[in-house]
């Protein structure tokens, strides 16, 4: 080795892969969460359903009031007044006297003052389960 010419041996750095590595920790972590699945015991409550068919005889008719213009009501789609409605609330409420349940409903003509009135009579009779049906309309400006 006269004249001493050295070669220069590159090193090569280290790589660390990481693919592989995500692919072992997937594996894992769906190993183990298929294990700790499998030991868990479903356990339910029994539970005692209704019988299917028709209600009761004694079950409550829902009645429904249509508030609608001038002094027109309608009671179960029967034209009546406000004159007409304290005696038939009050009929209802005897019959039914815990379980009365009355549903609201306007049409496009119904002032809110008049329904209102209708839930101010209800409430003169204690009757506290009311549901009011409520629908928005878009009017479009011309």
């Amino acid at each position: 080795m006269a004249g001493g010419s050295f070669k220069l041996i590159s090193k090569k750095k280290a790589r660390i892969e990481i693919i592989p590595l995500i692919d072992v920790i997937f594996f894992l972590l769906a190993t183990f969460v298929l294990f700790t699945l499998s030991l868990n015991k479903l356990q339910s409550v029994d539970v005692q359903m209704p019988p299917s068919g028709t209600p009761p005889p004694n079950a409550p008719k829902i009645v429904t009031l249509q508030v609608s213009d001038a002094d027109t009501l309608f009671w179960n789609g029967e034209a009546i007044t406000m004159v007409q409605l304290p005696p038939l609330l009050a009929n209802y409420q005897q019959a039914h006297p815990h379980d009365a349940k009355i549903l609201i409903t306007t049409d496009d003509k119904a002032l809110f003052g008049q329904a209102v009135a209708v839930l101010d009579q209800i409430r003169l009779l204690h009757i506290d389960q009311v549901t009011i049906d409520t629908t928005k309309t878009y009017q479009t400006g011309k």
